[in-house]
Order: C-alpha cells, then structure tokens, then sequence
C-alpha cells in the first residue's frame, strides 16, 4: 500500500476495474451511486470536506463555487469525456487547479457509432423492425412498403476535421463514399491527400469501379452537394469559428431534400427547433442524434414529435459506449484508464510534478508544479 493517501470522490461508477486500480494506489474513492447526476449541492459540500481529486462527468457543473469550497486540498478534477464544457477552465486557472480529460481512445468508437448511426437511419432499419414486431409485414414486394438509401458510392460531408473526423472518414473509405471535408479551424491537408492515395491505388488495383475522391470545401458546398452530414466539431460558443447553432435554418436549406444529418459532436452545435422544421416540411430525408442541447432529452423536445419519428433516430449520448473504450484500465485503450491515470499523474506528482507535461492535462497554461502542494506528493 502507498505511502501517501489521497481522497477522491467520483461523480459516477467509472468500472470495477479502475476504481479497484485507484484503491491499489492508495486513494481512499467515494462514488456516487448514480446513475443519475449528484446534485451540484453534494458536489460541494464532497469539494469542502478535504478531497484531493475529484472524478466528473459532462454532466457535472465544475466552476469557481466549486473550487472555491475545495481550495487548499482540491488538487485536480478529472474528467472522464472528451469534451469539458462543464468545467469553467478561466476559473480552473484561477484557482491553479489542472484538470483532465480523455482524448483519442474514444475516436474509432465514436466515429463507429456515428457510421452506424448513419446506416441505420438511411436504410431505416428502425421502419423494418418495428414493422415485423407489430405484425404488419405482408407478402415480400420489390419496393414496399418502403425502401432505404444506400450509403456505398454516396458523397458525405465531414463536418469537422479532428480526431474523429479523421477516424470517420478512414470507415467511410470501405463504402467507397466520396468525401467533402470541413473544417472551421483546421485543414489536415496532408492526411487528406494521403487518403487521395489510397482511392486511387485501390482504383487502380480494379478494387472500385469508380475513382472516389476527398477535398476540403467552404461549408455552403460542403452542405449543399453531400448525401450525408456528420458533424464532428466541438462546441464553440464564441470567437472567430462558433459551431453553436452552426445547423440552424439556413444552412439546412442549404441541404439537399435527400440528405441525411447526423450528429455525434455536440447537442447545441444542431438548433433543434430548426432541425424539428426541417423533418417536418420534408427540407432533408432524415437526421439521426446521440447528443442534444439538454440531456437527456426533455419530454417536450420537438425531436419528439410523433410525426417525425420515423426520419429520426434518437440515441442516449452512448456514442463512445464500447466495452473496451468505456472500461478498459489501459490508458491507450479505455476512458476509465485514461481518466484514473490522469488523476494520479497530479496526485503522484508524476512528470516531475510538472502539470505542464502531463499528456491529460487539458489546462496545461495553469502552470502548477504538483510539488507546490506538500512533501511526498
């Protein structure tokens, strides 16, 4: 058993395996039973009462009251997300608190769901299902009831070049798609032109009938010339490139009527109510969403609506949720590794307690040395 003993209280069961792990270390856990969110109440009063780190989820406010209630033993706050919209970094900053998050083991995972996701709304697999489970499939006809939409030789639109962007297109190759990219900050030109290589060698190799093709566009082109939208950009609420409401009304005119819209990125980067219009005057064919503006999706959402549902799917924010990539203790594999071992290289004092090389850090311009907060640590 270590020397040191660290306590930390965890917002939510982040798996057997990683909070044994964080016990083998040491650390003295508390977590909260879930599975819904602690009140920010209890969040407070579990800061104020002496916790060296603090594990949070997207759903966890994390701002100044809380550090403030954990100032003078609050070391770091771990999230266990990519994203960290919950957390107020400018007050993070103030207080010299890193905290982390869990980039890239969750790319192919998520950039997976979002292809299925895709398949599953355009050859409108939910249609059939339910057709069978209420009895109302008849004899097999060439074209009814109804038919779906191929995605093999279609153009999609990669809105959002990063990670996962990244990791989308490597899976749309395999359906020979073509490929219109988009990005607000960011040109990966070389990976692009890369992945131009590869189309044309396996053109060449008599793989595909047709040479397909990748390039970056503007965004109106991007929208207006693609058979399916897949959004992967964080959420910016501000600055020169906002994603926030970035599908509004406008830019879903822009789409074709036989376009598909799928969103794994960000609830508020979609203006559902225009989204909801849009299905409902038949502007697109269809939309598929595992995040929204409000989580989970409130009873009175327009996405809701009975007369949309069948050119909408719907799916709880579980994107990443792979077994492997959710649990998995190995910090190169799985968000729960990833999460406790960037908890432990500020605990740990790890990288010479030097927050700026810690690889998880997020806030790295805190600019905190973890030695700062006592001997043995």
């Amino acid at each position: 058993m270590p020397k040191n003993k660290f306590k930390v209280f965890a917002t939510c069961h982040i798996g057997d395996a990683a909070e044994n792990r964080l016990r083998e270390r040491g650390c003295v856990l508390e977590v909260y039973p879930g599975p819904e969110a602690p009140p920010k109440s209890l969040i407070l009063e579990k800061a104020g009462s002496g916790i060296d780190g603090l594990i949070t989820t997207l759903r966890d406010p994390i701002d100044a009251e809380v550090f403030e209630a954990g100032k003078g033993t609050l070391k770091v706050v771990s999230q266990i997300a990519v994203g960290f919209d919950n957390i107020n970094r400018a007050d993070a900053n103030r207080y010299k608190i890193p905290f982390t998050n869990t980039p890239e083991v969750l790319n192919d995972a998520t950039a997976e769901f979002a292809f299925l996701m895709m398949g599953t709304l355009s050859r409108r697999m939910w249609d059939s299902e339910k057709l069978v489970r209420e009895q109302k499939w008849g004899a097999w006809h060439p074209f009814l009831p109804f038919l779906g939409d191929e995605i093999t030789g279609k153009t999609i639109a990669i809105i959002g070049t990063g990670r996962i962007g990244l990791a989308m297109i490597k899976k749309c190759l395999g359906f020979d798609m073509n490929v219109l990219c988009y990005d607000p900050v960011y040109q990966n030109k070389k990976f692009v032109a890369d992945v131009q290589l590869l189309m044309d060698m396996r053109h060449r190799l008599g793989m595909v009938k047709e040479n397909t093709w990748i390039k970056y566009v503007p965004l109106e082109e991007a929208l207006s010339q693609s058979d399916y939208i897949s959004l992967h950009v964080p959420l910016v609420r501000e600055g020169d490139a906002p994603t926030y409401h970035l599908i509004n009304e406008r830019t879903l005119k822009l789409m074709r009527k036989e376009a598909y819209l799928i969103n794994a990125a960000r609830g508020p980067v979609v203006d559902e109510n225009a989204l909801a219009k849009a299905l409902r005057e038949h502007w697109i064919a269809g939309a598929a969403l595992d995040v929204y503006a409000k989580e989970p999706l409130p009873a009175d959402s327009p996405l809701l609506d009975p007369e949309i549902q069948d050119r909408c799917r719907l799916f709880h924010h579980f994107a990443s949720a792979g077994r492997i990539t959710r649990l998995s203790i190995d910090p190169d594999k799985g968000m729960a590794g990833r999460c406790i071992q960037g908890l432990l290289d500020v605990l740990e004092g790890n990288y010479g307690g030097d927050t700026a090389k810690m690889p998880y850090v997020v806030n790295k311009e805190v600019g905190h040395r973890t030695g700062e907060y006592g001997e043995g640590i």
